[in-house]
């Protein structure tokens, strides 16, 4: 059966050009322009392959080109699926047992590499990148901005929902992917900025050059600065089953739901209650796959608690100061285990709880992507670094912070752009600002009108709720939009605030024909589970607790941020509660009669996938005095395989911390000479 989504509440789905290619000589159908990973996905195929070590099986993580568990031969050369677009009549195979590659005699014609100059390389058109070109391209500064997806946006392409921030300065109130699209629009147009899409940095070098992969041709860009605006990199976690098929990253998951319109999954249980695991639920729900749960180790989650209420409110529940024991399943994921932490983060015994599900979205954190600036500090080339690669932090953070270095790089190249006004630097340290304190309730005083009922209790960078009012009846005291909106004036019930909210935490009380029993407008954006007139619904409160059923007397759409606004009529005293509705039944959250207890020890799991290195196998060399990573490299493979060590080399640093080993004690790994894979034959005649 076909996983794809066909409806989605926020993503316009188009139909696209079909095409056929081969899996393991089987005829599949795939859309023009996708990933192979994707189309591989989407006809119901998760496994690709096993690993010629142990034979675990092999699918995808990070569907970013950093790990290399999605490995396939595609027409007799070994590629990352995830990175590879498929084309008409390709021939893809497992790479299990190594297949036979193509005999050929063929001699490549050496050519001479195409060299070229530029004021400025950006590597990366994600959020910092783009806010950093269209700084630049206002003066009028040479620049070549490289991305290696086939189009600009970075993580905005796969953001679905409503950004928070300001609105001046960051597109608060708009969805990511359109922001995406109207940064991208924006260089686009401008003459001084060179794309190239589809364009891997494979290393920069000591003669101050940058080696590129362009649409697979090589090529020599030597600039005067480089902007490092290339992200970060999806940390992995370690637990026992942690090699099983169907464990994604966060990127790996929204890339497929939401840029590709793949269902990823039908039964989902989420590891990491920051933004990006509690965005990804969310995420999950509208691409109708159902989320089983969601933990986090920390006793409160760590991202937005608009976030975690919203995904609460809806019937997923949020296991807090819990952690996963283990992945079940023979080769993919059946099953989760997690179990509760102590105060100490010390699994309390008897308190395991497991729950069926198909797969598991890992959402621990991000690591820099540093290398790019590392080698150019060593190669003596200018550089500088904006968004994740320098900081890890929201989008809206990250496009601000590029404007800012966008308009320093402008000031070392010579622009007569003056000073970065302090202004911008005050902006920038609040849109990275973590949460701040819970707040109570605006108490009603007067019960009559129409009025927002603003449940936004944490102090958070968000002001579309201000920006939108037409009385200005919504306002943050103080010149700094972390404070908490209050209302204070005269609302007129449009309904701006409730729709532009991206935490939807607004909703409105209309007391005007019953005071007892107002009206209350609840936003409402998962509309693949559709809502009609007449539907009883399970009303909720912030924190989900069951205020009653009530039927839905009204729907109101507003196609411009594809938000709709829910009207029900309660009790006053259940209104003012009243937020949202539950959408998700409670039986899919259900636990199993029995938890499933791991049998292997947490040593037993896996460090490095590429090498099958397990925990014990790295601790048994630590505990021996091999404090230097090559070394241990040399000793246990781990780190050599095709990722280059990008996933297991912040894991193999936490183990070092856990063996007591000091930081300073540590030699770094000597990272592999090229950022990604490439084959002999692109440096040699410029072909794949």
């Amino acid at each position: 059966m076909e996983n794809r989504i066909k409806e989605h509440p926020i993503v316009h789905v188009i139909e696209r050009e079909e095409l056929v290619f081969y899996w393991q000589k089987q005829p599949m159908k795939a859309k023009k322009g996708e990933m192979l990973a994707s189309a591989l996905i989407a006809n119901g195929i998760k496994i690709f392959g096993h690993h010629h070590k142990d034979g675990s099986a092999q699918g995808i993580f990070c569907a970013n080109g950093q790990c290399s568990k999605c490995m396939v031969i595609a027409n007799g050369m070994p590629v990352k699926s995830c990175m590879t677009e498929v084309k008409a009549n390709m021939i893809v195979e497992s790479a299990e047992g190594l297949p036979e590659l193509p005999d050929t005699n063929e001699t490549l014609e050496m050519h001479d590499i195409e060299e070229l100059k530029t004021d400025v390389l950006i590597i990366g058109g994600g959020p910092s990148g783009l806010a950093a070109a269209i700084q630049l391209g206002e003066h009028n500064i040479n620049c070549l901005l490289i991305d290696d997806k086939n189009e600009l946006g970075g993580k905005l392409v796969l953001q679905t929902h409503k950004f928070f921030g300001s609105v001046a300065d960051s597109f608060a109130g708009t969805r990511g992917n359109d922001i995406g699209k109207k940064l991208s629009e924006t260089v686009e147009s401008i003459k001084s900025v060179t794309i190239w899409t589809n364009s891997t940095a494979l290393f920069v070098f000591k003669d101050k050059k940058v080696g590129i992969l362009k649409d697979g041709v090589y090529k020599i860009v030597k600039p005067k600065i480089i902007l490092n605006a290339a992200g970060a990199r999806e940390k992995f976690l370690r637990f026992s089953g942690n090699s099983l098929a169907n464990i994604y990253g966060a990127g790996a998951f929204q890339t497929l739901v939401n840029r590709d319109l793949v269902k990823a999954s039908n039964r989902l249980f989420i590891i990491g209650g920051g933004n990006v695991g509690l965005i990804a639920g969310y995420h999950a729900l509208q691409a109708g796959i159902e989320v089983v749960g969601l933990a986090e180790a920390m006793n409160k989650c760590g991202g937005y608690k608009v976030h975690a209420d919203k995904l609460k409110r809806l019937g997923v529940p949020i296991y807090t100061s819990h952690t996963i024991l283990s992945a079940n399943g023979d080769e993919s994921v059946s099953s989760v285990t997690i179990a509760e932490l102590d105060d100490k983060f010390k699994v309390i015994p008897n308190t395991e709880k497991s729950f069926a599900c198909d797969t598991i979205l890992i959402a621990v954190g991000l690591d820099s992507i540093k290398e790019f600036t590392e080698e150019a500090e060593t190669a003596g080339i200018k550089v500088f670094s904006a968004g994740d690669a320098l900081e890890i932090a929201e989008a809206s953070s990250a496009m601000f912070n590029g404007k800012i270095i966008g308009l320093k790089i402008a000031q070392e190249m010579g622009a007569p752009v003056g000073e970065v006004p302090q202004e911008w630097y005050d902006k920038a340290a609040i849109l990275k600002s973590h949460p701040g304190a819970i707040l109570p309730y605006q108490k009603i005083e007067v019960e009559e009108g129409v009025r927002p009922n603003i449940h936004c209790l944490q102090e958070i960078p968000c002001n579309p709720c201000t920006s939108v009012c037409p009385t200005q009846s919504i306002i943050i005291e103080g010149t700094s939009i972390m404070g908490q909106p209050q209302y204070k004036g005269s609302c007129i019930g449009c309904g701006k605030c409730l729709f532009i909210c991206p935490g939807l935490a607004i909703s409105l009380l209309d007391y005007r024909k019953d005071t007892d029993n107002p009206i209350v407008s609840l936003p409402y954006e998962i509309t693949n589970i559709p809502v009609k007139v007449g539907d009883k619904l399970k009303v909720v409160d912030i924190d989900a607790n069951d205020l009653g059923e009530f039927a839905a007397i009204s729907i109101t759409n507003n196609p411009a941020n594809k938000t709709q606004m829910v009207k029900v009529q309660m009790p006053k005293d259940l209104a003012i509660k009243a937020i949202s509705f539950k959408v998700q039944d409670e039986s899919i959250s259900k636990a199993l009669p029995q938890p499933i207890i791991p049998d292997k020890l947490e040593d037993d799991t896996m460090v490095c996938l590429c090498e099958r290195v397990s925990v014990a196998d790295v601790k048994k060399w630590i505990k021996r005095g091999v404090t230097d990573m090559n070394q241990l490299k040399a000793i246990t493979r781990i780190g050599m395989g095709p990722c280059g060590a990008k996933t297991c080399d912040v894991t193999l640093r936490q183990i070092f911390r856990q063996e007591g080993i000091p930081v300073e004690e540590i030699i770094a790994n000597t990272r592999r000479p090229i950022f990604v894979e490439a084959s002999f034959e692109v440096f040699a005649d410029g072909k794949k």
